[in-house]
């Protein structure tokens, strides 16, 4: 076992359209004061957070960190003098012994001086926003890239040293047709990242372009939103292309070439221990869950009063905890052990699953189970089911 380390910078340079995320655009001014306070949270957080009523267990703390994640946000905002010191504080305050170390960066970001800068710090993947290749999209969306910042930034990047990129697409975003969406693919599979996430679209309350379209508003090209059926289809095709270009589709968002596996990712979705600093980050000790509070300037201050404020913090029951099992073991292509999962949570499950196998939605071989691959886009009306 080991642990993973999240850090939270809650800064962009404009909110995009779709974005849900407890983000802001923030003066420059306010980027140092706020790594420092993330750099003393790290280095104060056992009499932090037992203060704020959290008692990690005391194997969590001899944990060796292998993976930080540095998400936002846009990280690559930050000066990468700010970078390197948070990162020198995990050292200083755990055991390390760093395989995978992720930056978020949007595309227009990116700067040779940045790029060498990140590699001598020790960041060795970059997590790239490009979201699509198709400038009507872009900025539709409110992105501040465009596609020549894509290919542009990748070059850079490849110059500097790292050897593992990642990109997202949303599948769903205003003006998208199936000929730009196929596009996109085509150009992202040119650009050869090594992993590559694609996201529909997420219609919630939370988001500027999600509330226009539930309220049949007209705002932030909402009319021009695609289908939910146009969706589905953009997601089968990108898992028909990615696989063909070799591509390993190992989680419902996610696709990497061997050996290029989030491995940070893979903590949250087998449930191992990460912590996560910074406001409004969350984590998870193996029997709590808790997050700070997100707003950034509060943050700032109770870091410098000595305090830790949550807005969160749950005891996981065991009733909570296998319902994680299957929601997020049936999130990887490589399922769930069944009889494992009932040994060791001591309930009967195959009531539960015997309805989904026979409606078509899983496949079983011998104690696995796993989405079946043409049922992928539909898997939350699969979790609904299943949670009842």
């Amino acid at each position: 076992m080991s642990l993973g380390i999240y850090i939270q910078v809650p800064f962009c340079q404009t909110k995009c359209t779709y974005c849900n995320f407890r983000t802001e655009v923030a003066s420059r001014a306010r980027f140092g004061p706020y790594a420092r306070a993330v750099e003393t949270e790290i280095r104060e957080y056992p009499s932090r957070l037992e203060a704020a009523g959290v008692r990690l267990p005391d194997e969590l703390r001899r944990l060796t960190v292998d993976t930080v994640y540095f998400g936002g946000g846009t990280p690559s905002l930050l000066d990468p003098a700010h970078l390197e010191a948070i990162l020198r504080a995990i050292g200083d305050s755990f055991s390390i012994s760093f395989d995978e170390v992720t930056l978020e960066a949007d595309p227009e970001t990116v700067d040779q001086e940045k790029a060498r800068a990140w590699v001598a710090a020790g960041i060795n993947r970059i997590s790239f926003g490009v979201q699509s290749f198709s400038d009507r999209e872009l900025k539709a969306a409110g992105r501040v890239h465009r596609r020549e910042d894509v290919y542009r930034a990748a070059g850079i990047l490849r110059t500097a040293g790292i050897r593992n990129i990642s990109c997202d697409l949303i599948a769903g975003l205003p003006y998208q047709t199936p000929p730009s969406w196929r596009n996109s693919l085509e150009e992202l599979v040119r650009l050869a990242p090594e992993h590559v996430s694609v996201y529909l679209l997420e219609v919630d309350e939370g988001s500027r372009l999600g509330s226009e379209l539930l309220c049949g508003g007209t705002r932030y090209s909402a009319p021009a939103v695609p289908s939910d059926e146009a969706m589905v289809e953009c997601y089968d095709l990108a898992r028909s292309s990615l696989s063909a270009a070799g591509y390993l589709h190992y989680e419902i968002s996610n696709f990497a070439r061997p050996g290029f596996r989030s491995v940070h990712n893979l903590k949250y979705w087998r449930r191992q221990p990460y912590l996560g600093f910074g406001a409004g980050a969350h984590s998870f000790s193996g029997v709590e869950r808790w997050a700070n509070a997100h707003d950034g300037a509060a943050y700032v201050e109770a870091i410098a009063a000595g305090e830790l404020r949550l807005e969160q913090l749950e005891k996981v029951s065991p009733e909570q905890a296998l319902d994680e099992e299957l929601f997020l073991g049936l999130r990887q292509l490589s399922g769930i052990d069944l009889e494992y999962l009932q040994r060791v949570y001591g309930v009967p499950l195959e009531s539960r699953f015997a309805p989904l196998h026979a409606a078509g939605l899983i496949e079983r071989s011998g104690p696995l189970v796993r989405l079946r691959p043409e049922r992928l886009s539909v898997s939350n009306e699969v979790f609904v089911e299943l949670m009842r």
